[in-house]
C-alpha cells in the first residue's frame, strides 16, 4: 500500500500494518497478547511515536493497541474517508433573533484532519447548518472565529478581544451571543466576562462539548442547540454556561457564570452551579426557569464593557506544612494579589503569619477563600481566623477561588487603593458572593448509602 494508506505511521507501528497487508481506514480485527480488538485504523498525528496503532471502537472512544503485542491482524472491510462536514446555505428568516457564534477554539461541529488524525472544528455558518440543521428553526446565526486556542490557552489577551467584540456586537444589534469555548477553563472565561461586561441587555451564553462531534456519545450537537435557544429566546441577559444537566441529552442547565465550576474530567454532565442553584433548564421546547432573581433581557444597546486586568495575581492553594518561602517568593516576583483556598473556615498554619504580614507590608492584596468550594470564609469562628485577619488577609466570603482569582485581577487592573480594591471585591456583581447558601445548594451524593441507592433507584434511567 502507498505511504497516504498509512498515514502518520511509521517505525514499528507501519511495519506490522505492512505485514498484515492494512492501512488507515481499514476496519480490522486484531489479535494482540491483551485481547482481541475490533475497529477502524485511524490516522496518527506526525508527531505521535511509532509503537501504537489507534483503533475507533464502534463506542466512539480510541484506543491505542500496542504495535509489539499484534500477534494476528485481519481486513474486514474498508471505509471510504469523508472529511468535508456538508455545507448548506444557512436560510434567513427576518422574523427570526438574529444570534452571532463566537469561537474561541472550542469544537462544537467536527471533521477529521487528514494529515494528522485530529478533530478540527467545523465553524463556518453553512457548516454548522449541514452538521445541526435544527439551528435554523431557532434563529439567524452568523459566526466569527476570534481565535482558536486550546482553552487552557485562554489568558487576558483573549479575554479582553471577546469582551470588546461582545460590546461591538451589541451594538450592531444581535438579539443574542452564544461563545464557543474549551470546557476545562469555561468557568475561568465566564467568571472574568461577567467582571468586564456587565448590564448586557441580551444573553452571553458559553458553550462547548465533553465529546467531539465524531463520537457518537457526543453532547455537541445538543449543548449548542440549547445554547443558541436560550441566547435568542431566553430572557436572562447574563453570562451563563449551557451544559447537559443529567448524564442523558435530556436538557441542559443554565449556570450562573460566577457560581459554576467543571467538576469531573470526563463525564458530559460535569458543569454545576457551587453553592446555589442553576438558573434555569433549557430543552428544544423551552425554558424552564428555576429562579426568578436574573437581570432581564433588555431592548435597549447600553452595556457596560471594562477589560481592566492585572496579570501579576496567582492563586495559592494551602496543604499541611507550606512553607512562608512560598508566599515570599510569589511577592519577590512582583505577585500584587494573591489568593489563598484555605482549610475549612479560612485557614493556613501558623509559620506563613510573617510572609502573609510581609506581603501585606509590601502592598500585596491577599483574600482568603475556601478549598472545600462549598460554605463561606468565616474567619471570627477560631483564634486562628482572627490571627491570619490581623496579618492584613481579607475573608472573600463564599467566593469561589477561581472566581476570586479574576475579580482580583480585574479589581487591580483599576485601582491599587486597598480601600477600593477591597470594595469592588467584596461588592457582589453577579452573586459571586451571596447572602446565604440554599439547603439545596449542596448536594453531594455518597453511593451505596441505604438512602441514597434507594433515591438513585427512582431517578435511573
Amino acid at each position: 500500500m502507498s505511504d497516504d494508506a498509512r498515514k502518520g505511521y511509521r517505525g514499528l507501528a507501519r511495519t506490522v500494518l505492512e505485514r498484515h497487508g492494512v492501512g488507515v481506514w481499514s476496519d480490522v480485527e486484531i489479535d494482540s497478547q491483551q485481547g482481541r480488538f475490533t475497529g477502524l485504523v485511524l490516522p496518527r498525528s506526525e508527531t505521535a511515536d511509532d509503537q501504537h496503532i489507534v483503533l475507533k471502537l464502534s463506542s466512539g472512544y480510541n484506543i491505542g493497541v500496542a504495535a509489539a503485542t499484534v500477534v494476528g491482524m485481519k481486513e474486514t472491510g474498508r471505509r471510504e474517508a469523508h472529511y468535508h462536514i456538508p455545507e448548506k446555505e444557512f436560510p434567513v428568516d427576518p422574523g427570526k433573533p438574529n444570534v452571532v457564534l463566537l469561537g474561541t477554539g472550542g469544537t462544537i461541529a467536527s471533521r477529521l484532519d487528514y494529515r494528522t488524525g485530529a478533530v478540527i472544528p467545523a465553524f463556518s455558518p453553512g457548516e454548522l447548518y449541514g452538521s445541526v440543521p435544527e439551528l435554523a428553526d431557532i434563529c439567524n446565526l452568523r459566526t466569527e472565529k476570534l481565535f482558536g486556542v486550546f482553552s487552557e490557552n485562554m489568558g487576558p489577551e483573549q479575554y479582553i478581544r471577546l469582551a470588546e467584540r461582545i460590546g461591538e456586537c451589541i451594538a450592531e444589534g444581535v438579539d443574542g451571543i452564544v461563545i464557543g469555548h474549551g470546557t476545562d477553563t469555561m468557568h475561568h472565561t465566564a467568571a472574568v466576562l461577567t467582571f468586564m461586561v456587565q448590564n448586557t441587555p441580551v444573553p452571553i451564553v458559553m458553550v462547548g462539548s465533553q465529546r467531539s462531534s465524531d463520537r457518537p456519545s457526543s453532547d455537541a450537537a445538543s449543548n449548542l442547540i440549547n445554547a443558541v435557544k436560550a441566547a435568542a429566546e431566553g430572557d436572562i441577559a447574563e453570562v451563563l454556561v449551557c451544559m447537559f444537566g443529567p448524564t442523558s441529552d435530556q436538557y441542559a442547565l443554565l449556570h450562573r457564570g460566577t457560581r459554576v465550576r467543571k467538576m469531573h474530567s470526563s463525564y458530559r454532565s460535569t458543569f454545576r452551579t457551587i453553592g446555589d442553584v442553576p438558573l434555569a433548564m433549557v430543552d428544544p421546547a423551552g425554558i424552564r426557569h428555576l429562579r426568578q432573581d436574573y437581570k432581564r433581557r433588555r431592548t435597549d444597546r447600553s452595556v457596560q464593557i471594562n477589560t481592566a486586568f492585572e496579570e501579576k495575581v496567582t492563586i495559592l492553594y494551602y496543604y499541611p506544612n507550606m512553607r512562608p518561602d512560598v508566599v515570599d517568593a510569589v511577592v519577590e516576583k512582583g505577585y500584587r494579589g494573591i489568593i489563598i483556598a484555605g482549610t475549612g473556615l479560612g485557614h493556613v498554619n501558623k509559620p506563613l503569619y510573617p510572609a502573609l504580614r510581609r506581603a501585606c507590608e509590601k502592598g500585596v492584596h491577599v483574600y482568603m477563600t475556601v478549598q472545600t468550594l462549598w460554605g463561606y470564609v468565616q474567619m471570627y469562628v477560631y483564634e486562628t481566623g482572627r490571627e491570619i485577619m490581623g496579618l492584613g488577609v481579607q475573608p472573600a466570603a463564599n467566593m469561589l477561588p477561581e472566581v476570586a482569582y479574576m475579580k482580583l485581577c480585574w479589581a487591580l487592573g483599576q485601582t491599587d487603593d486597598r480601600e477600593e480594591v477591597q470594595r469592588i471585591m467584596l461588592t457582589p456583581v453577579s452573586d459571586e458572593t451571596t447572602d446565604r447558601e440554599p439547603y439545596n445548594g449542596y448536594l453531594v451524593f455518597q453511593g451505596e448509602i441505604p438512602e441514597v441507592q434507594d433515591f438513585l433507584r427512582s431517578i435511573k434511567r
